[in-house]
């Protein structure tokens, strides 16, 4: 296990496109939902899991920050009590720019959260408002520089392009003020439309004015090129740090390691076993007060299935996956198990070899899915 992901799946307003496991924050018994946060990891260690070797923990939701600053403080005090996390190599919490108070921050720093994940998604006022979200970019800016003041360095924002009625000039004004604020890290999404979401319910009556296919196109290409001008390095297809800054709990994903999902909803990867929570909050709660896993699904990833997951996880990463790593994991070499597939997509110009490794090529970053796709049985 090397990380955990807890999931708080509280916020005071529901995005547009969002299709996360969430509630409004108001009249949900989030105290004691916190306490089951709390249930679910004794449980888990009970059930024999190692918190010994975990290296990362991460707030996700929802919204982490919708809660007060005591019930943040209580979240972490139950995290103190499972973890060392003094020895964490990062400790993150996504955050909503016009909810993180001076009062959060604090708790938060006393708490050793080192990274901020901020959902600022775009510095136009008029785009913000279309998608659903309840800050204004002078508040994203401003958050940031108390983060700074309280002695946050680690900090990283989420964009999202390809919006409704979006412009490619309203993308290059998002890109020219997040890069004004030289953070260490930056996400940024295409925006895809999900089942069960106000956009969804917009596309279907024909009332969402999405940007084309070739714009799209055009943003991704932008994104790639000003990061890479400002020297944030594209280590993930979505991701871009200044080397040293990569998301080391994201890595977990991308690197195919193990990691607990705690709280409704939440998904995780243990023992080779995929696992999935109860999603209502009430059927999760009184799952864990019953001192049993909170589990609804579960999959026991079979040698093939781990070894599709190493590759088309693995290609998202710009250094892609190593042939060394791969046969160690497996017992297999990587050219017996994937040669002709490999051949293939090298044809087509969408994975190059690299020394031992394999990794998407500048064309396959833009057609990713077409690749990943080869290594799904």
């Amino acid at each position: 296990m090397r990380g955990i992901y807890i999931h708080i799946p509280f916020c005071h307003q529901i995005c547009h496109y969002c299709d996360f496991n969430k509630v409004f924050f108001e009249n949900q018994p989030v105290d004691a939902y916190i306490e089951s946060i709390e249930q679910e990891l004794s449980i888990l260690k009970q059930s024999g899991a190692d918190f010994s070797m975990v290296e990362t923990v991460f707030f996700g939701g929802g919204t982490p920050t919708a809660l007060t600053a005591p019930q943040l403080d209580r979240l972490l005090e139950i995290v103190h009590s499972y973890v060392d996390v003094r020895s964490l190599t990062e400790f993150s919490t996504e955050a909503n720019p016009d909810e993180l108070t001076e009062e959060k921050l604090r708790v938060l720093k006393n708490g050793l959260v080192s990274r901020l994940s901020l959902g600022v998604q775009s510095f136009d006022a008029g785009l913000l408002k279309k998608i659903g979200r309840s800050h204004s970019p002078e508040q994203a800016v401003q958050v940031i520089g108390s983060a700074r003041k309280n002695g946050f360095h680690d900090i990283s924002i989420d964009l999202i392009y390809a919006l409704p009625g979006q412009t490619q000039t309203q993308w290059d004004a998002t890109l020219d003020r997040a890069l004004e604020l030289e953070l260490p890290h930056y996400s940024a999404y295409s925006l895809i439309i999900e089942p069960k979401t106000v956009f969804y319910n917009l596309m279907n009556k024909g009332r969402l004015p999405l940007p084309g296919e070739d714009e799209e196109t055009v943003m991704f290409a932008k994104l790639i090129d000003r990061m890479q001008q400002a020297g944030r390095r594209q280590y993930e297809i979505s991701n871009f740090a200044v080397p040293g800054k990569e998301s080391v709990h994201n890595m977990i994903y991308w690197e195919n390691d193990e990691y607990a999902g705690i709280g409704a909803g939440a998904h995780g990867y243990l023992n080779g076993i995929r696992y999935a929570n109860i999603a209502p909050l009430k059927r999760y709660m009184s799952a864990v007060s019953e001192g049993r896993l909170p589990r609804i699904e579960e999959h026991e990833v079979t040698l093939q299935e781990q070894m599709e997951e190493e590759m088309f996880l693995g290609l998202r990463k710009t250094e892609g996956v190593s042939a060394a790593r791969f046969e160690e994991k497996f017992g297999r070499p990587l050219e017996e198990v994937y040669g002709t597939v490999l051949d293939e997509l090298a044809e087509k110009d969408l994975t190059e070899r690299h020394g031992t490794r394999i990794r998407l090529t500048r064309n396959g970053i833009f057609k990713g899915n077409e690749a990943f796709q080869q290594f799904l049985g």
